[in-house]
C-alpha cells in the first residue's frame, strides 16, 4: 500500500461506500450509468486531497472505494457526493421528477461505509466484479 503525507502526518485512509438510491430503484442502467460514473469523479476533482481508486455501478446500486485525507471526514465526502449528484442528474435528466418528487433526491439518506486495510486488493477485485455477480442469468 502506498501511502500519503501531509506536512506532519503520514496516512493512509481508503473507504468502501455503497450507496442506493431511493427504495432501491433500478435506475443506475445505459447512459445514467456511465454518468454516475463520471460526476462522482467530477466531483471529487474538486476536494482537495479526496480521489476514487475504484468504483462500479449495478442497477440498484453502487461501490466506490474512496482515498481520503485525515483532514475529511467520511461523511461529509459521501454527504457532498450524495448532495450534489443528485442536483445535478436531476438537471439532465428532468423526467425524474415525477417519480423522485420535486425536492430533487435520488439517494435513501444512509449509506454503507467499511475502513480498507491489508486486504484492500481484496476489496478493490470485489468492486470491479459485483457487476458479473448481480447478473441474473
Amino acid at each position: 500500500m502506498e501511502k500519503h503525507s501531509l506536512s506532519h502526518t503520514s496516512w493512509e485512509r481508503v473507504y468502501h461506500v455503497v450507496r442506493i438510491p431511493k427504495c432501491r430503484r433500478k435506475v443506475l442502467y445505459g447512459e445514467t450509468r456511465r454518468e454516475v460514473g463520471e460526476i462522482p469523479r467530477m466531483l471529487v476533482g474538486r476536494m482537495d486531497g479526496v480521489e476514487i481508486v475504484e468504483g462500479g455501478a449495478c442497477a440498484d446500486h453502487i461501490h466506490i472505494c474512496l482515498r481520503t485525507p485525515p483532514k475529511h471526514a467520511v461523511s461529509n465526502v459521501v454527504g457532498k457526493l450524495k448532495g450534489k449528484s443528485a442536483i445535478v442528474l436531476h438537471e439532465r435528466h428532468p423526467e425524474w421528477r415525477r417519480a423522485t418528487g420535486r425536492d430533487r433526491t435520488l439517494w435513501a439518506r444512509g449509506y454503507y461505509v467499511n475502513t480498507i486495510g491489508l486486504d484492500e486488493a481484496k476489496v478493490r477485485k470485489c468492486v470491479r466484479e459485483q457487476e458479473e455477480a448481480s447478473r441474473i442469468e
